[in-house]
């Protein structure tokens, strides 16, 4: 069985961060606007909404902002509830990782300078890129 979700598209608004429980865990609920075909070369907005915890949370907070482009990877969890006796259904996505959807200068084509799990957030000063040689577009052999 599989569970995997990945998004890329703008926070709608600045993401809220909040401490929850006796453990005082970050808590970070955000919405990604996202396109999809819609008809004859059309799109429509879906607005996905995202819940991200720990570190993960804390990298969002302080790096994101309302208009950016994310990526998001994560899994769908399901909050159904009942009231009065009707049955709601929720969906949102439990944010694994997340990355920037372009780099500090847009025109790059999506550069990803920085990935955020829960475990860690990485730089790319913080990987070894010695045995890799550096290209130009025109370089590229695809």
């Amino acid at each position: 069985m599989l569970n995997k979700i990945l998004l890329h598209g703008r926070l709608t608004k600045d993401p809220e961060l909040r401490q929850v429980g006796t453990d005082k865990l970050s808590l970070c609920n955000f919405t990604v606007a996202v396109d999809r075909p819609y008809s004859k070369g059309e799109t429509k907005a879906d607005f996905i909404q995202c819940q991200a915890w720990r570190q993960t949370a804390e990298f969002i907070f302080k790096y994101f902002s309302k208009g950016k482009l994310i990526v998001v990877e994560g899994m769908l969890n399901n909050n159904n509830y009942e009231k009065d006796g009707v049955k709601h259904y929720s969906y949102v996505v439990g944010v694994q990782n997340v990355s920037f959807g372009e780099g500090k200068n847009s025109s790059n084509g999506g550069h990803q300078e920085y990935i955020a799990s829960d475990s860690k957030a990485v730089t790319l000063d913080d990987v070894d890129l010695s045995e890799f040689e550096e290209l130009d577009d025109g370089d590229v052999p695809f």
